[in-house]
């Protein structure tokens, strides 16, 4: 069984993740540990690095992480999946905002935001993102006020 499987995005609004937390991802009081949550929010921006990077070559990779934050609002329990939804709230000339949420039983337990910056390796240098990038990072770009609010 695949440890995150790809749901289609809904109304191509944002990419949605759906996990099966794991034991070890428990801490001492059985909740989910507040370190998984970065880690599965790497993870569910895979299809946000393929608009860049389609075959994931390590070779020609072209993003970095600039910046993340993480708010947590509920607590987050071992035996319920939880539902990871990805959406683009900022597109600038070389960066943008990766809005992502936690979702368990219907309710919100934990949104983040990162801050992504195409990157040229060669010159050490951010890059302009292309207008087909920022066309299909578009198509996800969400109201960050009203999401969260």
């Amino acid at each position: 069984m695949a440890f995150f499987v790809r749901i289609k995005p809904e109304a191509k609004i944002m990419f949605t993740e759906t996990h099966q937390p794991r034991f070890s991802e428990t801490d001492a009081l059985g909740h989910i540990n507040n370190t998984v949550v970065p880690i599965w929010f790497e993870a569910a921006r895979i299809p946000v690095f393929e608009i860049f990077n389609p075959t994931q070559d390590l070779n020609n990779w072209n993003l970095i992480i600039a910046k993340i934050d993480v708010s947590f609002l509920a607590q987050m329990g071992y035996q319920q999946p939880v539902e990871i939804r990805s959406h683009i709230s900022k597109i600038g000339n070389s960066s943008f905002n990766v809005l992502q949420e936690v979702w368990q039983n219907e309710q919100r337990v934990a949104w983040g935001e990162c801050v992504m910056v195409k990157f040229d390796y060669d010159n050490n240098k951010s890059s302009k993102i292309t207008a087909e990038e920022a066309e299909k990072l578009r198509a996800h770009l969400v109201n960050k006020d009203k999401l969260i609010a």
